[in-house]
């Protein structure tokens, strides 16, 4: 039963894709400072071992004492691994590859799979008065993974604009059923984005349609070019926001934030 003296929930949404390089974190990053462009407050929680997200924001590797490992496997008051962001109203829970080491440690712990709701809905995390919380998977099905979508709300899936897009989306729709089915009930799908398109390629537009055959209103209107300032920005260690806002990478990001802000479903109470 929900408690009434704290404020409403926020939203946990977590960004999935086994399949690597299908712009997952570029996704987490960008959509994160969409919302929090748009007046919401973001905390993004990185957790990919790689600690891509915590570096594309500015995050120096001596910057990262408290992360999302310590979060995982110290019982860490979440509020003490927060770090500011140099976007106005994005946090970040930063990673280090000591989380690569992650799963082979929480085996013998009972409550693997719900360390990391636990943690997100510490009260601590009430001071920050939370819109979104955005977690950026590892990208395999491991119990990182399986920690983020027991956690979550829902689950977005960003989808690469290429042949074989959609036989990986399979085992992840089975996961999510999994869970849904024995740690998380309320779990659902977002949404999937379909990312590096081109629409001058063919096989970009073939992807799109069975995409939209296949999954119907789940696929976003919203398409993420392939836009050489979304391969940069992170390179300056921000968004493509900040680095270049009248790009199209950057125009499509406010776009599917406004877009998913417009069909997303709010936290049950």
């Amino acid at each position: 039963m929900p408690d009434p003296s704290r404020p409403p929930a926020a939203k946990i949404i977590a960004v999935a894709n086994q399949k690597g390089g299908v712009g997952k974190t570029t996704t987490a990053i960008n959509l994160s400072a969409a919302l929090a462009e748009m007046g919401k407050r973001v905390l993004l929680v990185d957790l990919d071992p790689q600690g891509n997200a915590s570096t594309g924001l500015g995050i120096e590797a001596d910057q990262r004492d408290m992360t999302t490992y310590e979060l995982l496997l110290e019982e860490l008051e979440a509020v003490e691994a927060v770090q500011p962001t140099g976007t106005p109203g994005l946090w970040i829970v930063p990673a280090t590859t000591d989380l690569s080491s992650a799963d082979i440690e929480l085996i013998s712990n009972e409550k693997r799979v719900f360390l990391l709701r636990d943690a997100l809905h510490q009260q601590s995390l009430d001071t920050l008065e939370l819109d979104f919380i955005i977690i950026d998977c590892p990208p395999s099905l491991n119990l990182l993974t399986i920690n983020a979508l027991v956690a979550a709300d829902s689950v977005l899936v960003p989808l690469q604009s290429e042949f074989f897009a959609l036989e990986g989306l399979s085992q992840l729709m089975l996961t999510v059923r999994e869970v849904r089915d024995t740690a998380n009930a309320k779990l659902r799908i977002e949404g999937v984005v379909l990312t590096m398109y081109d629409a001058r390629n063919n096989l970009s537009r073939q992807v799109e349609a069975d995409a939209r055959d296949h999954l119907g209103e789940l696929v976003y209107k919203t398409l993420i070019p392939r836009n050489v300032r979304l391969s940069e920005a992170p390179s300056f260690a921000i968004p493509v926001l900040s680095y270049d806002p009248a790009s199209s990478g950057a125009r499509a990001y406010q776009d599917l934030a406004r877009e998913m802000l417009k069909t997303s479903s709010p936290v049950a109470a």
